[in-house]
C-alpha cells in the first residue's frame, strides 16, 4: 500500500476537478451526485402549512449559503450557483424588495431539500446487505418539517452538513486546499467523500476502510479505537466489496469453513503433494457436500477431481491454535460469505501492503474489537466449537474504500488498488 502525502499547493499538481473559490460568479460544477429540485407542489404545501411564514432567519440563511458554496464537494453540483442566486435575492430584499425576500426563502428551502437528499445518495458500488442500515429516503415535506422544528435552524444546518467526523475532516481539508489552489480538487478526494458520506453521524458502528486497511470503532461521532486489518487482494475475484450490514452476534471457538475456491486452489493441491497427513496436521475435517456432518475418509476422496472442480467436498478446520479464524469470528449478513475474524498469523500486520486475503477481513486485535462489541471479554464458556454469542445490541458495519485521507494538515492519497476511483472517473 503506497501512501503519498500532499499538502497545500502540492495538491494542485494532481487536480482536474474545479470547485469554486468564490461562489459569487460560480457556474454549476461537476459532482458525484446531483439531486433533483423538489416539485413546486412540495414547496407550496410546506409554505401553505405555515401560512406563508418565512423559514430562514438571517443566521440560518447565512449558514445554508455557506454550506451551498462548497456543496460540489457534497455531491450537489448546483449548490454554488444556487448560493450565488440566493445572495443576489437577499441583497435585493435588504434594499427593500419584499418579493425578493419571499423568493429567497423559497429558493433556500428548495436548496436545503436538494442538499439533504444529495447527502443521502448511496455511493456507487455500495451494497446494503441488511435493510436495517439502508439510508432512508426523506420526502421534501419531512426534510422541511425537521428544519422548521429545529430549536436553531442555523445549528441544524451545521449539524446535518457535518455528516460524520471522517467526512467532515476530509471535506474541510479539501475545501481549504481548493481555496488555496485556484478551486481545484483531485477527483480521488471526491470519490472518497462520496463513499464516506454514507457513514452515519451518530450511533455505535464499525467502519472498515479497505483502501487504507484499517478498522474504526465509532461511537456517537467519535472514533474511539482503531486497528489494522488485512483485506482482499487486488484481483477482482478476491477484492473486499463495499457492503453495509449489521453485526448481531460473535462466534467463539469458530470452525473455519474452507471456501470452494480455497479448497480447489490450495487445500486439494497440498493434499496431492503432501498426502492426507497434511489435513490431519492442520486440524482439517473432510465432509460430504450434501451438508452431512459425518466425516469422510480423506484417502477415499479423488483430490485431483476436487482440484479440477469436478468433485465437491466440504472441508472445515477445527478450533485450536492453528485455526485460521483464531479465537473469534464476527459474521454479518451479506451475499459474499464475508466476515471479520481473528488470525494466528500476526506478522502480516506490520506490512504496508495488507491486501492479502481472499476477501474476508483479518483483525489485528480481535479480542479488543470483541470486547468493544460484546461489552465483556470474548471468552468462550467451554471448549465446544461454534459458540454464538448475541451482542447486547446490533451494531452496524460499513465496508468502504477510501483512497484520500487526512493526516494532520495533509491529505494523503493511497494507491487505488481495486481500481474503483478509475471506475468513478470513467462515469463523469
Amino acid at each position: 500500500m503506497k501512501i503519498r502525502m500532499l499538502a497545500g499547493a502540492a495538491i494542485a499538481a494532481l487536480t482536474v476537478v474545479a470547485v469554486p473559490a468564490n461562489a459569487a460568479n460560480t457556474p454549476e460544477m461537476p459532482g458525484l451526485a446531483v439531486a433533483n429540485a423538489p416539485s413546486d407542489g412540495a414547496i407550496n404545501n410546506f409554505y401553505a402549512s405555515r401560512n406563508g411564514a418565512a423559514l430562514w432567519s438571517p443566521a440560518a440563511a447565512t449558514a445554508l449559503i455557506a454550506t451551498l458554496e462548497r456543496a460540489s464537494l457534497d455531491g450537489m453540483a448546483s449548490g454554488p450557483a444556487i448560493a450565488a442566486q440566493a445572495r443576489a435575492l437577499m441583497a435585493r430584499a435588504n434594499a427593500g424588495d419584499v418579493a425578493a425576500r419571499g423568493e429567497a426563502d423559497r429558493l433556500l428551502s428548495s436548496a436545503w431539500v436538494q442538499y439533504v437528499q444529495a447527502l443521502r445518495t448511496p455511493p456507487a458500488g455500495m451494497t446494503y446487505a441488511d435493510q436495517w442500515v439502508a439510508p432512508r429516503v426523506l420526502s421534501p415535506g419531512t426534510i422541511l418539517a425537521q428544519a422548521a422544528a429545529a430549536p436553531s435552524l442555523a445549528a441544524h444546518v451545521r449539524q446535518v452538513s457535518a455528516v460524520n467526523p471522517l467526512y467532515a475532516r476530509l471535506r474541510d481539508a479539501a475545501w481549504s486546499a481548493a481555496q488555496a489552489n485556484g478551486g481545484q480538487v483531485d477527483p480521488r478526494i471526491l470519490a472518497s467523500l462520496d463513499r464516506v458520506r454514507d457513514v452515519p453521524p451518530q450511533g455505535r458502528y464499525v467502519m472498515v476502510d479497505t483502501g487504507g486497511a484499517h478498522l474504526y470503532m465509532i461511537d456517537d461521532g467519535n472514533i474511539v479505537d482503531s486497528m489494522k486489518v488485512i483485506v482482499g487482494k487486488a484481483d477482482p475475484t478476491t477484492q473486499t466489496p463495499m457492503i453495509a450490514s449489521t453485526i448481531y452476534y460473535a462466534t467463539l471457538n469458530p470452525y473455519w469453513h474452507v471456501s470452494g475456491e480455497i479448497l480447489r486452489s490450495t487445500i486439494a493441491p497440498n493434499v496431492l503433494s503432501m498426502g492426507t497427513g497434511y489435513l490431519k496436521s492442520r486440524g482439517y475435517q473432510v465432509m460430504a457436500a450434501d451438508g452431512s456432518d459425518a466425516p469422510l475418509e480423506p484417502t477415499k476422496v479423488d483430490w485431483r477431481a476436487v482440484a479440477a472442480g469436478r468433485e465437491t467436498v466440504r472441508v472445515r478446520q477445527l478450533p485450536g491454535p492453528a485455526n485460521s479464524m483464531g479465537q473469534i469470528k464476527i459474521p454479518f449478513p451479506n451475499g459474499s460469505d464475508l466476515y471479520l475474524h481473528d488470525t494466528p498469523n500476526k506478522d502480516l500486520f506490520s506490512a504496508d501492503d495488507r491486501n492479502l486475503s481472499h476477501g474476508c477481513i483479518r483483525l489485528e486485535d480481535a479480542q479488543r474489537l470483541g470486547r468493544w462489541l460484546m461489552g465483556r471479554d470474548p471468552k468462550a464458556a467451554s471448549h465446544d466449537p461454534e459458540q454464538n454469542v448475541l451482542l447486547p445490541a446490533p451494531v452496524p458495519i460499513y465496508l468502504t474504500y477510501l483512497t484520500a485521507q487526512v493526516n494532520g494538515d495533509q491529505i494523503s492519497f493511497i494507491d487505488d488498488v481495486y481500481g474503483r476511483d478509475r471506475q468513478v472517473a470513467a462515469l463523469r
